[in-house]
């Protein structure tokens, strides 16, 4: 094997393993978001976590967080909560879930 083949793998590998943390800490914050909307839509508990594994799921129906956006929106509009609201809240919960990946290691 060449340097050159060894360069190639290991950046290959080190592709597969950002895009491995992407995905986690993109399924963690979608998670940490339908907890979230399930406390405004005065869900608890197993309502909560059914809530937050429907968010989850969302993420599945397209690429990028417009799926996950419509639904939540979709969901929290009646209660007065805001696209901006809950992007901003995406934010948010995209640092916590990469911080919290890091700190598991």
């Amino acid at each position: 094997m060449t340097t050159f083949d060894k360069r190639e793998e290991g950046f290959e590998k080190q592709f597969a393993h950002d895009e491995e943390l992407r995905f986690k800490a993109m399924a963690r914050r979608n998670k940490m978001l339908g907890l979230w909307a399930a406390g405004v839509l005065g869900k608890s508990g197993a309502d909560a976590e059914a809530y937050a594994k429907e968010v989850v799921l969302a993420d599945f129906e397209e690429a990028g967080d417009n799926d996950v956006l419509r639904k939540v929106t979709k969901d929290l509009q009646p209660k007065g909560v805001t696209e901006q609201q809950i992007r901003a809240q995406m934010t948010e919960l995209l640092t916590q879930a990469v911080e919290q990946i890091k700190k598991s290691g």
